[in-house]
């Protein structure tokens, strides 16, 4: 078996696709023209720029005048929220306990601004408890938002139902849908969803660009101020490279999805039984709700989780503790505290996480390290 290093860790950050790159490189180097420009070369850049938007609204069902890029998901996850927060005054913001904190930063933001939070219990599984939706729409919130997929332990939600639940109250719905494109079916004609947020590194794109689906009257205060790029929601310059890797990785992405996910969904499964076998006492996080295919959350009791992870990532095994954006972090997960995970679990977690270039070796590799990883710390800590 070979000790190359093994990349289990896509929820942070897939690796770019060849065919991203190579979508990518004219905008790089021989086509430099600001899509605002209009000579030559701007008008070359504007017009890839809307290509990329038109395609990428393609893969949803949308328009291509309600996608706004974004520098990244975090950002279309604040301008869903706070800017939907300002753009309704002061009323009340509604989400649920286990989004990223993205959205929950965007929600407290709001809340410091004068806006009520509410913020919706889940359950065991990680699951919204839908019967806690029509409470909170009593006070006419500004949005309530529930993302597709958690981006920690792979539950999915039921967004449909939200959608709906949202559509008849005549509240404005968003989901941060970052780890659901390409992996999940999204189409805004079918599920009226009036906000929505991607990133592009997810899914094997670049890093740094992300989008929002604004569905056509959602009205939103801006949060950038200058130039009138985007009917003025997202002023700036726009990455006209990084549009262009964007919409090519959400097709690859699309198109592969089905055959994709059924291959990720057998190694997640092997790799899940395999631990299970392997490491006594270990817990499935989210085992028992619907789940992505490319996400398993573990926790293993008796070992210290940042040892957990440096060993690992001595032998070779890239993973993280959760949200990739707080793994610095020394407390337990938000999510599995919201889950009701005991500290002595939530601490000791690990999220493997799967995408366009796992294998079965990668599985096997991963399967070799872990449980003696883990009776080893298990034996020092006792």
């Amino acid at each position: 078996m070979s000790d190359a290093p093994v990349y289990l860790d896509y929820a942070a950050s897939a690796p770019l696709r060849p065919e991203v790159r190579d979508a990518m490189l004219p905008f790089l180097e021989a086509r430099p023209g600001n899509p605002s420009s209009t000579h030559a070369f701007g008008r070359q850049a504007r017009a890839a720029l809307e290509d990329a938007r038109a395609r990428l609204a393609a893969v949803i069902g949308a328009s291509p005048a309600e996608v706004v890029f974004t520098h990244a998901g975090t950002e279309a996850d604040n301008l869903a929220v706070l800017g939907r927060a300002r753009a309704m005054g002061r009323s009340p913001v509604v989400c649920s306990a286990v989004e990223h904190k993205a959205v929950l930063g965007a929600a407290h933001a709001a809340e410091r601004e004068g806006c009520p939070l509410d913020v919706l219990p889940v359950d065991g599984t990680g699951s919204l408890r839908t019967e806690t939706l029509r409470a909170a729409f009593a006070g006419w919130p500004a949005v309530v938002s529930v993302m597709w997929v958690n981006n920690e332990v792979g539950v999915v939600q039921p967004v449909r139902a939200v959608a709906e639940e949202c559509a008849e109250a005549g509240v404005t719905f968003h989901s941060d849908a970052v780890q659901a494109l390409g992996k999940v079916a999204i189409r805004v004609d079918e599920v009226p969803a009036d906000l929505l947020s991607f990133s592009a590194h997810k899914l094997g794109g670049p890093k740094g660009i992300g989008a929002l689906y604004v569905r056509r009257g959602t009205k939103l205060a801006p949060l950038l101020h200058g130039g009138g790029q985007q009917r003025g929601l997202r002023p700036g310059t726009e990455d006209v490279a990084g549009a262009a890797g964007f919409a090519a990785a959400a097709e690859l992405a699309e198109a592969e999805r089905v055959s994709a996910m059924r291959r990720l969904a057998a190694l997640r499964d092997r790799l899940e039984a395999g631990l299970l076998r392997g490491v006594p006492g270990l817990v499935v996080n989210g085992a028992g709700a619907d789940r992505i295919a490319t996400i398993l959350n573990v926790s293993a009791p008796g070992a210290d989780a940042g040892a957990l992870l440096a060993a690992l990532d001595l032998e070779g095994i890239a993973v993280s503790s959760g949200s990739a954006c707080s793994s610095g972090a020394v407390e337990p997960s938000h999510v599995l505290t919201a889950m009701g995970i005991p500290a002595e679990l939530a601490g000791p977690s690990v999220r493997f996480s799967l995408g366009w270039g796992s294998t079965e070796a990668d599985v096997d590799r991963a399967l070799a390290v872990f449980p003696p990883v883990v009776e080893r710390l298990r034996g020092m800590a006792g």
